[in-house]
């Protein structure tokens, strides 16, 4: 959200920037979390009701709302004008994030003059809405995976299938750390990662005998998983000639001649569950 809110700003022009995440899916409410720009605190913590104040209409009707001059706007409510006023805003941009066709947040853009906000200032705000929209979406993924991840204490605590179960979710877990662009977040899943790996299976093996560079290993666990290189390039964003050039050199540090060797030495190794 604060990425985005900067992004806004410095794509619209507009001085000021503030938004937040919703609270309470069922009452559709969210409440302002984040400021930038403004010079007063008026706004923050602002609790916005679906159908209230403009905000509250983007959110009802799942689209960007704008007004020339909020105090005399007639096609809003006006419950939040106290707070508008303090900040001393008057043309207002409100566009609401939107995931899986569930409203999951609100960006404001707004002016303290009473001016037409264009195409192009809305278009980018809507920009700004989308790069939200895409990191909650990734967010929701990386949870649902993690919520499937129950890293037994001993690789021989689970049978065949549950095995194969967390090799599946390592896998699709490292496919989806590269698009997180929340490093602590993106830190956070690759040290879920590093939990489901067992460590070392063959005697005298160890991780620092051989090392493979993340994305080594990005491919060679869409590998484990059955994926073609095409597959592989799709679900990690690479070139189907990249994504060879990757598992050629981790079948060389490991010193495999075929996909299956490799897959099975780094499981041996402790590099892949």
């Amino acid at each position: 959200m604060r990425a985005a809110l900067l992004r806004l700003r410095r794509t619209t022009g507009l001085p000021v920037a503030f938004g937040g995440l919703l609270t309470d899916g069922r009452r559709q409410q969210l409440r302002i979390g984040e400021l930038n720009g403004t010079a007063t605190g008026a706004l923050r913590g602002l609790a916005i009701c679906a159908g209230n104040g403009l905000g509250g209409k983007s959110m009802a009707l799942s689209r960007p709302c704008a007004v020339t001059d909020y105090p005399a706007a007639r096609h809003i409510s006006h419950e939040y004008d106290a707070a508008v006023a303090s900040e001393g805003l008057r043309s207002v941009v409100a566009v609401p994030v939107v995931v899986h066709r569930r409203v999951r947040g609100l960006l404001y853009g707004a002016l303290r003059r009473p001016l037409v906000l264009g195409d192009r200032v809305l278009d980018a705000a809507v920009a700004a809405a989308r790069d939200v929209e895409q990191a909650l979406a990734v967010r929701d993924e990386m949870q649902q995976l993690l919520a499937r991840a129950r890293p037994p204490a001993t690789d021989d605590a689970v049978g065949p299938r549950d095995r194969e179960t967390v090799r599946e979710v390592h896998g699709e877990l490292r496919a989806l750390a590269p698009r997180i662009t929340d490093r602590v977040l993106r830190e956070e899943l690759l040290a879920v990662c590093a939990r489901l790996v067992p460590g070392p299976t063959a005697p005298g093996s160890a991780t620092g005998e051989v090392s493979l560079t993340p994305r080594e290993l990005d491919v060679l666990g869409c590998v484990a998983s059955g994926a073609t290189n095409a597959a592989a390039a799709g679900r990690l964003g690479l070139r189907p000639e990249t994504v060879k050039a990757y598992l050629r050199s981790a079948m060389r540090k490991l010193g495999a001649r075929t996909r299956l060797e490799a897959v099975v030495a780094a499981r041996r190794a402790g590099l892949l569950p």
